[in-house]
């Protein structure tokens, strides 16, 4: 039996999208690939957009800045000693972007002028590490990147 060439390109097509359909059924249904959203309630997130700018931008204006050092203990967060440490109130959000489930939010209690996230809390990889804090009526808010080895 011979198969014309417009049959050919009829079946050459119908391949392809099967193809290409397998492969999104696939990425849809496993849950190893994991496609959710970012940021859970993303409008109202960016609805406070200004906001945030702000006290990122007021961050950025302090001569001195909280440090934040990756150690054998863990995460090190320093204030410069030029702050009261019993005036500072706020929290560290650790974003894990590969998964959600790592996530955790620890609030600022500072032993002297320094905070420590134990190692055993922070997995191997790229971690976001948002700072929401507060001094004096003050807000800021400081973002850095880490990896952990």
């Amino acid at each position: 039996m011979k198969i014309s060439w417009g049959t050919g390109i009829v079946i050459a097509f119908g391949l392809f999208m099967t193809f290409i359909l397998y492969f999104v059924f696939e990425v849809q249904s496993n849950s190893k690939y994991d496609n959710d959203l970012v940021v859970e309630e993303y409008y109202k997130h960016d609805s406070h957009f200004q906001d945030e700018m702000t006290r990122i931008q007021n961050a950025h204006d302090l001569k001195e800045k909280p440090s934040l050092v990756y150690t054998n203990e863990g995460l090190k967060i320093t204030f410069p000693n030029t702050f009261s440490s019993e005036k500072i109130k706020g929290n560290v959000l650790l974003y894990r972007p590969s998964n959600k489930k790592f996530d955790f939010n620890t609030s600022i209690a500072l032993i002297g002028n320094s905070l420590v996230i134990p190692q055993k809390k922070l997995i191997k990889g790229r971690w976001d590490v948002n700072m929401e804090w507060q001094y004096n009526g003050m807000k800021y808010l400081s973002k850095e990147v880490i990896y952990v080895n």
